[in-house]
């Protein structure tokens, strides 16, 4: 039996539920906070993991990206958002809360801010509420917290995401699925393929399924979760492909000739195929 580690958000549990109940597979499942699946990898706790681009740049020694399950896309990146009618943008604030410092949020608003924003992490279902609650503060919205933010008085001051596709391009890689280097090669095929199998079988959407997404949610509103799951689970999750590989390495670049992460070793970044 295997054990693979994933956030409760919508796309993971849409992604791994078929997988966790294939009984030809045995796979043990442990659901965490991404920012506490970020820290585990680092102690390379999990065979197999979720955990953000940005954590897994200090750790490609360790693990290795699958072609498959990865949140990675165009109009999805992490929001910066304030009150409403406020003036407190990311020249002036009092506190700016990210949703933990091994994210690939942090690591956005690192490379548009040239690292000269002072943030405070905490939980990513906790920034808005604590935003609220202070009267010059910003916070980096993250999951589906992005399609409520308005209702919730908030409103934007800048799209991330955007800011990263407009100024390079690429599509903005978010999260990954990583397996340990000391799994051997036939074993993280093998887990690859049932993953992709996992990933079509979704698609079919048994109410049963539905059910468990609904529980782990932080969100219960059957429209938010469809829009979650619509918005990150998309091609590149089905496989990387060319642009993926190519929208990753240059995340990491910009990453590295911006002091934020030291230069990785040379070894190979993504499983491939078999």
């Amino acid at each position: 039996m295997i054990s693979l580690a994933y956030s409760p958000c919508p796309n993971d549990t849409f992604l791994f539920y078929h997988l966790i109940r294939n009984s030809s597979y045995p796979v043990k499942e442990e659901l965490y906070d991404v920012e506490n699946l970020n820290e585990f990898a680092f102690q390379g706790k999990f065979p197999v993991t979720k955990l953000s681009f940005a954590a897994y740049f200090h750790i490609i020694e360790k693990y290795i990206l699958l072609e498959t399950g990865s949140a990675l896309g165009r109009g999805c990146g992490p929001i910066v958002v304030r009150k409403k009618n406020t003036k407190t943008d990311l020249s002036s604030y009092e506190n700016l809360y990210i949703p933990g410092l091994l994210t690939t949020a942090n690591l956005l608003l690192s490379l548009h801010t040239n690292g000269k924003q002072k943030p405070t992490p905490i939980r990513y279902d906790e920034i808005i509420p604590k935003v609220m609650s202070e009267e010059n503060s910003l916070g980096v919205i993250i999951h589906e917290e992005r399609f409520t933010y308005e209702a919730r008085g908030m409103e934007k001051v800048v799209d991330l995401g955007e800011w990263w596709e407009s100024s390079t391009g690429y599509p903005i890689p978010l999260g990954a699925i990583a397996i340990r280097r000391d799994i051997p090669r036939d074993e993280a095929l093998r887990f690859q393929s049932n993953l992709r199998e996992s990933l079509k079988s979704a698609y079919l959407e048994p109410k049963e399924m539905m059910d468990y997404i609904r529980t782990n949610s932080q969100n219960k509103d059957d429209a938010v979760i469809k829009s979650h799951i619509n918005l990150y689970v998309n091609d590149y999750t089905k496989n990387l492909g060319k642009e993926g590989h190519g929208a990753v390495e240059y995340l990491l670049k910009r990453a590295v000739e911006a002091g934020f992460i030291q230069k990785p070793t040379s070894l190979p970044l993504f499983l491939g195929e078999s």
